[in-house]
């Protein structure tokens, strides 16, 4: 059974963050892709707007790391965020984290507005939800 993606969209010019629940044809459209692509708005009920993923995490709370590769958990050894935060300089730890391809097994999924659409963000997503 596949959750529901929650969406996170940032808005740099506002510094805003707006939570955004997707249903399951939008969600089907972001599984298989990658932390650092961007993705069309229209697909996500987002019309004119152009949306970069930059993370997420899944339903236990394992972050997303773009520097691992696939979809899966795996246990690496990390020296900075996100997934492990030192609290002294060259301090490493073998955390637990998730690839940076988005599967069903992601329950949420941070983006940035990298191109604006004619209609105003707080609109469609108070609209659709």
């Amino acid at each position: 059974m596949q959750l529901p993606f929650k969406l996170v969209i940032s808005t740099p010019e506002t510094g805003k963050a707006i939570q955004y629940e997707l249903d399951d044809t939008k969600t089907n459209y972001l599984v298989g892709k990658k932390v650092g692509d961007i993705v069309e708005g229209d697909a996500l009920g987002l019309p004119g707007y152009k949306l970069k993923i930059t993370g997420g995490s899944d339903a236990a709370g394992f972050p997303i790391r773009p520097d691992v590769h696939g979809s899966g958990r795996k246990r690496v050894l990390l020296h900075g965020p996100p997934g492990f935060r030192s609290k002294r300089s060259g301090d490493r730890r073998r955390k637990t984290v998730r690839g940076k391809e988005l599967s069903t097994a992601v329950s949420q999924v941070n983006v940035r507005v990298e191109e604006k659409g004619t209609k105003p963000l707080e609109e469609l997503v108070m609209k659709t939800a």
